[in-house]
């Protein structure tokens, strides 16, 4: 057989040659470039490298990112996802295929760390953590407080003097980290951790003062988040300023805008518990003040009701009696000893008798005293007016009428009940009727 002479004065490759040509002049056209494209047949293998293909509406590539990179991107690749993808062309001498290694990643359109919280934000709402159920509500009066941030930022200041100005008496643990920067991550969650074992710490405090998102990344890490979740001891997250939200706000119990507003809020109900007691304490003084006076009213008002009027004297006559019993007690006594006579034995006899005598005055003034005193009650005319009766007075409250021939038509005439009294003008007299036809209507 004769062979073709072009063949026998041309060199000819082996399969292995020509593939490491190949490689040797793709990896030195292209030594590092950017290459934009959708993410398609993602997979992230055990030994912690990833495998996908870049592609557009034409062609495909394929790519591989090895472990060392892989660990750096904040957000997490998968199909479908629009991505820009920094590396260099290699030929995988094998199967004779050339790849993209990639080195850098960046998703399309939006920051890598912007993207990395919203997946990580819809990653944990989906298993539960943000679940207001799971919210744990804060102690009435906290006496000890656990604060995790930076030992020597603006926030640490902040939250100390709140809580020092408002209540000196509050324990404040600080358990100092780092707030940003590699492993400040760690930190925080091993601090919440170690705050959340001290069985009397009533709230944790955490956070830190304002900054990028970058400065605040460590808050936005998922094992921050899960430390949060899994500690039994309420957390306020307290990070940035007021319009900073981070994965840590939508974990906590609570979620403060600052700082100062984290310490605010923890002693905020004692606060409102001290001022409610002041208020009852100022409603209790305006009270009993208001019963005393009215009291002071109603005693006045007693001293110059109309049926006392004649009470001093209704006393005086009383008194005047007793003054009678004991002229007439005397009298006897004098009287007694005139007839025993001086002797020793009538004098024995005397003192028997005196005592006798006195013995049965005073059992006898003792029953008439208690006899005017009982008939003295019955007889008082508040204890009549309780029952439901009136006084009726003319001449502008001066003279007590007892019979209705003592009534003309148009008179004025003042009704005392036993509190308070009204004056009215007669319309009308009949003096046919009687209180006993009352009863009769009223049986």
């Amino acid at each position: 057989m004769k062979k073709d002479s072009r063949v026998s004065s041309e060199k000819i490759y082996t399969v292995s040659e020509i593939t490491h040509l190949i490689k040797l002049e793709l990896e030195h056209v292209f030594p590092f470039l950017w290459i934009e494209g959708e993410i398609s047949n993602f997979h992230h293998h055990q030994s912690g490298h990833l495998y996908f293909t870049l592609k557009d509406e034409n062609s495909q590539i394929r790519c591989v990112m090895f472990r060392s990179e892989a660990n750096n991107i904040p957000f997490e690749l998968k199909d479908g996802l629009q991505i820009i993808c920094g590396g260099k062309i290699n030929v995988y001498v094998p199967r004779g295929e050339y790849q993209l290694l990639v080195e850098k990643v960046e998703p399309k359109g939006k920051g890598a760390l912007q993207l990395a919280f919203e997946q990580l934000k819809e990653k944990l709402k989906k298993e539960g953590l943000f679940d207001p159920a799971h919210k744990k509500r804060l102690p009435l009066l906290p006496k000890k407080v656990g604060v995790v941030t930076s030992p020597r930022g603006a926030a640490i200041v902040d939250i100390v003097r709140t809580l020092g100005r408002r209540f000196s008496h509050l324990h404040i643990i600080i358990y100092p980290v780092k707030v940003q920067g590699e492993g400040a991550s760690v930190e925080i969650a091993e601090g919440i951790e170690y705050l959340g074992n001290i069985p009397d710490i009533d709230v944790i405090i955490v956070g830190r003062g304002g900054g990028s998102i970058e400065d605040l990344w460590a808050f936005n890490e998922e094992n921050v988040a899960r430390a949060i979740y899994d500690c039994s001891i309420p957390v306020i997250s307290a990070v940035g300023h007021e319009i900073d939200f981070t994965i840590a706000d939508f974990v906590a119990d609570i979620r403060a805008s600052t700082p100062s507003a984290a310490a605010e809020i923890v002693v905020e109900k004692e606060q409102s518990f001290l001022d409610r007691i002041e208020n009852l304490e100022r409603r209790m003084i305006n009270q009993g003040k208001y019963l005393l006076q009215e009291k002071q009213h109603d005693v006045f008002r007693l001293i110059h009701h109309h049926a006392f009027q004649n009470f001093n004297i209704y006393l005086l006559n009383l008194e005047q009696k007793l003054d009678e019993l004991e002229i007439a007690a005397r009298n006897t006594i004098n009287s007694m000893i005139q007839k025993i006579g001086q002797s020793k034995s009538s004098a024995v006899l005397l003192e028997e008798k005196m005592s006798n005598a006195m013995n049965g005055i005073l059992q006898d003034l003792n029953g008439k005293w208690e006899k005017l005193s009982v008939g003295l009650n019955n007889l008082s005319p508040l204890n009549i007016l309780k029952k439901g009766y009136t006084l009726c007075w003319k001449d502008r409250g001066e003279r007590l009428m007892r019979r209705i021939e003592e009534v003309t038509e148009k008179d004025e005439v003042t009704v005392s009940f036993y509190k308070g009294e009204f004056t009215c003008s007669v319309k009308k007299i009949d003096g046919s009727k009687s209180i006993e036809s009352h009863y009769i209507k009223e049986g």
